[in-house]
């Protein structure tokens, strides 16, 4: 059986004796999309856990979700194949590497493959 570890939230505060205390909450930050010039994409092919199957992985991608699942649909649409955005990462089914770079350098992103 597990425990399920509630997070409220507090700091590890739990309790204070000061009658004028309050919790103060920072401000979760918000990640801002970088424009194409700024951001460094890397191109990779992977297979590992894939049973073998080869994907071209394009990482470091700084921004929103809802921006990097619009580049990764823009890309899987130019290639014409399938694939997923997974933690910060835009999987294309297929060795893609060349079309992807292409692409990306015309669009101004910073590109290299690794």
């Amino acid at each position: 059986m597990t425990k399920k570890k509630r997070n409220t939230g507090g700091g590890g505060i739990v309790y204070s004796t000061d009658p004028d205390f309050s919790f103060e909450q920072e401000p979760a930050a918000v990640e801002n999309t970088l424009p194409p010039a700024q951001q460094r994409l890397k191109i990779r092919l992977d297979t590992k856990q894939r049973a073998g199957k080869v994907v071209t992985l394009v990482e470091g991608f700084v921004g929103t979700s809802a921006d990097l699942e619009q580049l990764g649909k823009t890309l899987k649409t130019k290639c014409g194949a399938g694939g997923s955005v997974k933690d910060g990462q835009i999987l294309i089914q297929g060795d893609y590497r060349d079309r992807v770079q292409k692409w990306l350098q015309e669009n101004k992103y910073n590109v290299r493959i690794g």
